[in-house]
């Protein structure tokens, strides 16, 4: 079986600040290139991260491990482009980006940023997790650097599928604590959307239909200029490896760049 590519993997157990529960996320570290055919890129730490939010009913794993287009597109330009791969439990299988989901993904970018001196982050995902991402940009515009959304809904609000097990993440339903859907609907602040934006949607997708993202993109076009929106009228609720590298390399080439943090002072 074809190795994936990248580098070292590495498994980071952390206690969580929301609740002192320990979470876990997965590091694959870009590769190292042979010092004579790029002795400066060889020396060098990688000061940008993909984080990739794993779909429903799955976890970490997802975009470490899956051969399915998203993951393997992922993995395959994070190697190449030298980025420190970050795939989050982000409390597993049914997560929709909830206020422990939320906490635990900005405990790990401040710690990213501190022990791997981490300056810009690319945050992507795929459908639940495409959700995630575009939740996440709207919540914390100031932590990240580009948005990618691959098969995501931006209104949970009207969002009809896995209502379940949203109501646990979200800690009731949407007649309980309809401001949590509310301030997890990316489609109402399209004005927090400052840094590159590209998403992929599927005209046949029954799963997360595309109308809610297009709304959003539809918003934020006249407040950015870096949007990407990437439609298949015929597709269904999936992105193929084609369309997921050009969402990430659209974003990845334009994110800004950010003073790297300092180092950790010596023990």
């Amino acid at each position: 079986r074809e190795q994936p590519p990248g580098g070292r993997i590495e498994v980071v157990q952390f206690p969580a600040d929301f609740d002192g529960s320990v979470q876990h996320y997965v590091l694959i570290h870009p590769p190292q290139r042979p010092p004579a055919a790029d002795s400066a890129a060889s020396s060098v730490q990688p000061d940008t991260a993909l984080i990739t939010l794993h779909g429903h009913g799955s976890d970490r794993w997802q975009f470490v491990k899956s051969p399915r287009d998203e993951c393997a597109a992922a993995r395959k330009l994070a190697a190449e482009h030298g980025l420190l791969l970050v795939s989050p439990d982000y409390r597993a299988k049914t997560s929709w980006m909830g206020p422990a989901a939320e906490a635990d993904l900005v405990q790990i970018i401040h710690q990213l940023r501190r022990e791997h001196r981490i300056s810009r982050i690319l945050l992507s995902g795929g459908s639940m997790g495409g959700t995630g991402a575009l939740t996440f940009a709207a919540l914390h515009p100031a932590l990240i650097d580009g948005v990618v959304s691959l098969n995501g809904t931006a209104n949970l609000v009207e969002y009809p599928n896995f209502s379940e097990a949203i109501a646990r993440s979200y800690g009731g339903t949407r007649a309980e604590v309809p401001e949590q859907y509310r301030r997890r609907s990316a489609e109402f602040f399209p004005w927090r959307f400052r840094t590159p934006l590209a998403a992929t949607t599927g005209g046949q997708d029954r799963s997360v239909p595309p109308e809610s993202v297009h709304r959003l993109i539809g918003q934020v076009l006249p407040r950015n200029s870096n949007v990407l929106l990437i439609h298949r009228p015929q597709g269904g609720h999936s992105t193929n490896a084609a369309d997921t590298r050009q969402a990430l390399e659209f974003v990845l080439a334009r994110m800004q760049p950010r003073p790297l943090p300092p180092p950790l002072p010596e023990r």
